[in-house]
């Protein structure tokens, strides 16, 4: 075996060596962040289902209710409840053009509740008047896709 033999060997087993090391650390990144979206929707799940005043919130804008008294009254008096809950929408619309959630991940999790906005006119009006830009667009993102 010649020097030249030996080097040769040499560049395979780095070059081997090396797109090995290239595939592991694309698996250990995924993996990663599958985890992370993992804790972000979890997080959000406890957020958005089990805190209190935002329960008391998603029951007056539920779908199934006509437009009430109720909701009229939180778009005039803006209780904080209700600006919470328009900040929690924000905050996963930002998740979502940030790349951090995707279409699917919030559509299993808020769709009911994104639709009720969208369809409520006078919250989607209150929700372009507060310049809740991100929601806006998710909204129409999910109007387009879901077909409501």
């Amino acid at each position: 075996m010649t020097l030249t033999d030996i080097k040769d060997m040499f560049t395979i087993v780095g070059t081997i060596a090396t797109f090995s090391a290239v595939l592991w650390a694309a698996y250990v990144y995924t993996k990663n962040s599958r985890l992370e979206r993992a804790k972000w929707l979890a997080s959000l799940y406890e957020k958005f289902y089990e805190k209190e005043h935002l329960k008391d919130i998603r029951e007056i804008l539920d779908c199934d209710d006509e437009i009430s008294l109720e909701i009229t009254k939180l778009i005039r008096e803006e209780p904080a409840g209700f600006t919470d809950y328009l900040n929690f929408f924000e905050f996963v619309a930002f998740l979502r053009y940030s790349k951090q959630l995707n279409f699917e991940e919030i559509n299993q999790l808020f769709s009911y509740y994104l639709k009720c906005l969208y369809q409520r006119k006078d919250i989607h009006k209150y929700i372009l008047q507060k310049d809740y830009e991100l929601l806006d667009k998710l909204l129409k993102e999910f109007a387009e896709k879901r077909k409501w």
